[in-house]
């Protein structure tokens, strides 16, 4: 919440309703600005900043008038009516509207308390609104209606009336809220930390994740058989497999027309029921029907409420109804039904008394709350006039007035738990019931005097077994008390002791996080696990590319956890995702990072490197406590992200023993702390595990494939968080050391990472590299590569030719760093850019890179030759046609699919070369000669 009281510096004479909201995000996870979920609202107050609260007459009288609930907000105060005093000290507006969004949404019964308001700096009269919500599009209208109203309060809107907009949202809210069941099995599962997703705008949710998961759609679960249900809606065949069973059910027949349905009663016996044979919640069922009148009269609609066009007669049993809940083959809980009524009083007519029902505040829209308002419909009224009143007369005291004819809630009805008070043998009879239709989860309605005694000895059927039987009545009974049926639910789904999570492990940073992904993807899949990995080239479950596409945000990472072969996740995170929607999941188990180094800056308010650490530090606050942060120790904004994990922390570093950072993890591991570093010795680099006074000798850096003999440096960094990131997640080190030794930089395992291919007698080299830092790195490689070349070729000095490029929302001055970086490493530069120019136009880019190339060129630096050719597959072409044998080509690509398939066919391209026009060269510039 903001704080400090507010001080007017006032401009202008009144206050105008100038609140408005400038942009929306939705966080879905872990983010920035909270550990849950959230809404981010940017909202400019205009010349309401210089009004706060307490200079604007009645505005806050009438804004806790309105939603008096927010009496309890304790705000910063810590306390019950904190917010009351700052509304009466002074607050501005923006503060405001994030209480009452958060107050909105109590009022549906999403209880949302969490919330902070602060300035955007240096921007007067614009602040960051951040609050909690439950169901994101009830959040979203809550911004909207609460900003509606606070410029309502200080400026009164004739067009804008709060009850309609409020009952309105109350509405909106209940259409795309969970049903009282289905929350009441989420609630259970989130009391045990079972991660839940929505997968639809209804009902239909998946409990755990990847292959731990089941499903739920209102109380249909993964156990539901389908072949059950269909029986249950037939209440024709289910009547019949019951009575083959010898349970009591009423005599009964299906018909098309309202002949045969007379015909049946006639036959039968009056009084009969008629009713849709698949219907439900209650709609279309007449009881009691008298006579032939009756049955024609009432026909009609119980034949437009079957979706077969088929209506059941059946005798009318006389008695109590009663919902006996089946979970798993067991009663769990019992309710009698009661029908919607009112009681007369001798004063107030049938209308006033529905009204007063009505007043009961547990009474609401659809299942807004416990009980559900009474309607007075069409068929309320003939009902009222049947027993012999209008809607407008005076019953007598005490007479009951019925209102509808079944006892459903969501027709107004309520209910009285009788769960401890059923007849074994009707409980008995219930639960061959459910066995008989094949129902996991089961509601079977009896029909009786009394569900205390036998139903054989006093009389009564069952008349009905229900598929996906509501829970309210159970949980929120009106007299008696609740049953928490939805713990059995969960039971049944996730036995005590099975397990609904899946390891995550979280990769983040500037530079190689790919490759390090990949690194752990490729251990864990070494050890049998279905790994599911998200990347900027895809999603990958099980080492299938099963999409394509730059992956890295918080969607796809959903993507794997709804995959229910996945037993292992490795998420790339990327900054991108973050700050647009937050982590796609609520925690990870292992949080690795690799590097914060300077890339991204001056996108989405993220201008210095410390800010960019906080977006990468959100996956290290995602940690538990039983989890680990992987954390790169030779990187101090990294470092200092250890004060940020709830979990251990895990050390890795390139440091030489003896350094300042070496002393830190020396210290670290003596408290019993993991680590893992180089070990350096005339025989080479040995990759070291340490815990607690243990040290476990993992590899040498030379034999790792992916190192290149140990020359790229980066790699064996990423080895080293890889190793790190693996032994956090459990894995014993012979697993690891085999992982990281048959993994390579190969284009079927590393895609665009690294990959090094002969094109004849060219040796290739494939990467991703786009900043600064980067290229550094790569530069230390390909001078290292570049003197071992020379060592073992006769041919003569062979050139290094580089294609580069970066993206277009880098800063200039980024774009000409890359280019300067780069022209110290390399003879010849050639210059592209990527398909998508991310705001610049064309050539804009490859221009200020080249700028930069050419400056550090003429300060002496090695390259000698720089050239722009915009196009990514014509730079390829180009620089290959421009190599020679035993020269050194590194290709910094966008799009390595299409530059991997040119070079495998470049035999036959290379005969057509490249046009002048596509080269844009520099006359000052000559190529080097061999």
């Amino acid at each position: 919440m903001t704080e400090g009281t507010a001080t007017p510096v006032r401009k202008s004479t009144r206050p105008e309703p100038d609140l408005a909201i400038l942009e929306t995000r939705v966080y879905r996870g872990p983010n920035i600005w909270s550990y849950d979920k959230a809404i981010h609202l940017v909202v400019d107050l205009g010349s309401l900043e210089d009004w706060p609260t307490n200079t604007i007459p009645g505005f806050t009288d009438t804004l806790l008038e309105l939603l008096p609930g927010l009496r309890e907000h304790s705000c910063s105060r810590g306390r019950r009516g904190g917010f009351v005093e700052r509304l009466t000290e002074g607050t501005w507006l923006g503060h405001v509207a994030e209480h009452v969004a958060l107050q909105l949404q109590q009022v549906v019964g999403h209880d949302m308390r969490r919330g902070k308001t602060r300035q955007v700096k240096g921007v007067r009269g614009r602040y960051n609104v951040i609050y909690g919500y439950a169901d994101e599009q009830v959040g979203l209208a809550a911004a909207k209606l609460a900003v509606r109203l606070v410029n309502h309060l200080v400026d009164a809107d004739p067009e804008f009336d709060f009850e309609p907009e409020l009952e309105r949202f109350i509405v909106r809210a209940e259409r795309t809220a969970f049903g009282p069941s289905t929350q009441a099995i989420l609630d259970e599962a989130v009391s045990r930390d079972i991660p839940w997703i929505r997968l639809n705008q209804y009902s239909l949710v998946q409990l755990g994740q990847g292959v731990h998961q089941r499903r739920i759609r209102a109380t249909m679960t993964s156990n539901t058989s389908a072949i059950a249900v269909d029986v249950a809606s037939d209440k024709e065949l289910t009547t019949k497999l019951l009575a083959a069973a010898g349970l009591p059910v009423p005599r009964s027949e299906a018909v098309r027309t309202v002949d045969q349905a007379v015909s049946i009663a006639d036959r039968i016996g009056y009084p009969v029921v008629c009713k849709p044979l698949d219907g439900n919640h209650g709609r279309g069922v007449y009881v009691n029907l008298a006579d032939e009148a009756a049955v024609r009269e009432s026909f009609p609609a119980a034949h437009d409420q079957s979706r077969r066009g088929w209506v059941i007669v059946e005798t009318f049993v006389t008695g109590r109804d009663y919902r006996c809940l089946i979970i798993d083959g067991r009663l769990r809980a019992v309710a009698e039904r009661v029908p919607a009524h009112v009681v007369g009083d001798g004063g107030h007519t049938v209308r006033d008394l529905v009204d007063l029902t009505n007043a009961d505040p547990r009474r609401g829209v659809g299942h807004e709350k416990v009980l559900t308002r009474i309607k007075l419909d069409v068929a309320a009224e003939e009902l009222v006039r049947s027993q012999g009143y209008g809607l407008d007369d005076v019953p007598p005291e005490g007479a009951t007035v019925k209102l509808t004819l079944t006892g459903n809630m969501s027709t107004g009805g309520i209910s009285i738990d009788r769960t401890f008070e059923a007849h074994p043998e009707n409980v008995e009879i219930a639960e061959e019931a459910a066995r008989v239709i094949g129902l996991d989860i089961a509601g079977i309605d009896f029909i009786c005097p009394d569900i205390t005694e036998p139903v054989r000895e006093a009389g009564g059927a069952i008349c009905e077994v229900n598929a996906a039987p509501g829970f309210r009545m159970h949980t929120h009974p009106t007299i008696g008390d609740p049953q928490f049926i939805s713990k059995p639910v969960v039971d049944m789904l996730f036995p005590p002791g099975s397990p609904s999570r899946i390891p995550i492990v979280a990769v983040t940073g500037t530079n190689g996080k790919t490759t390090t992904s990949r690194m752990i993807a490729h251990v864990f899949k070494g050890m049998g696990r279905k790994v599911g990995m998200t990347s900027t080239d895809g999603i990958v479950i099980d080492e299938r590319l099963v999409i394509r596409a730059d992956a890295s945000g918080p969607k796809s990472a959903r993507m794997v956890l709804q995959n229910p072969r996945v037993d292992f996740a490795v998420f790339e995170v990327a900054r991108g995702g973050v700050l647009r929607e937050g982590l796609g999941y609520e925690r990870n188990d292992v949080a690795v990072v690799l590097n914060v180094q300077p890339d991204h800056l001056g996108i989405r308010g993220v201008d210095t490197l410390e800010q960019l650490a906080d977006v990468k530090a959100v996956t290290v606050e995602a940690v538990p406590r039983t989890g680990h942060a992987v954390l790169n120790a030779d990187d101090p904004l990294v470092r200092a992200m250890r004060r940020r994990c709830s979990g251990d922390v895990v050390w890795f570093s390139m440091e030489p023993a003896g350094s300042e950072v070496r002393d830190l993890i020396d210290a670290h591991c003596r408290r019993g702390g993991k680590a893992v570093v180089i070990d350096r010795s005339e025989r080479g680099e040995m990759i070291v595990v340490r815990h607690g006074r243990r040290e476990m000798q993992l590899a040498w850096t030379h034999l790792l494939p992916a190192t290149f003999g140990g020359r790229a440096k980066m790699n064996v960094q990423n080895s080293l968080a890889a190793a790190a990131a693996a032994f956090a997640a459990g894995a014993p080190l012979h697993d690891i050391r085999q992982g990281l030794r048959t993994f390579t930089t190969s284009y079927y395992l590393s895609p665009g990472r690294l990959n090094m291919i002969e094109v004849e007698g060219v040796d290739v080299v494939v990467d991703y590299c786009h900043n600064a830092p980067g290229m550094r790195m790569l530069g230390d490689f390909v001078d290292q590569l570049g003197e071992s070349m020379q060592s073992t070729t006769d041919l003569g000095k062979p050139s290094r030719i580089g294609v580069i490029a970066t993206a277009g929302d880098r800063r200039d001055d980024d774009m000409r760093e890359l280019g300067q970086i780069a022209a110290d490493h390399f003879d010849v530069l050639v210059v592209r850019e990527d398909v998508a120019l991310r705001g610049r136009k064309r050539g804009d880019t490859a221009a200020l890179v080249a700028e930069g190339a050419r400056a550090r060129s003429a300060d002496g630096a090695r390259c000698r030759q720089v050239e722009v050719v915009v196009e990514e597959i014509d730079a390829v072409r180009h620089a290959m046609a421009r190599a020679n044998r035993g020269d050194l080509v590194v290709l910094c690509v966008d799009k390595h699919p299409a530059v991997l398939a040119e070079l495998e066919n470049w035999s036959s391209q290379a005969q057509a070369g490249s046009g002048p026009e596509d080269v844009v060269g520099d006359p000052d510039f000559t190529p080097p000669t061999r």
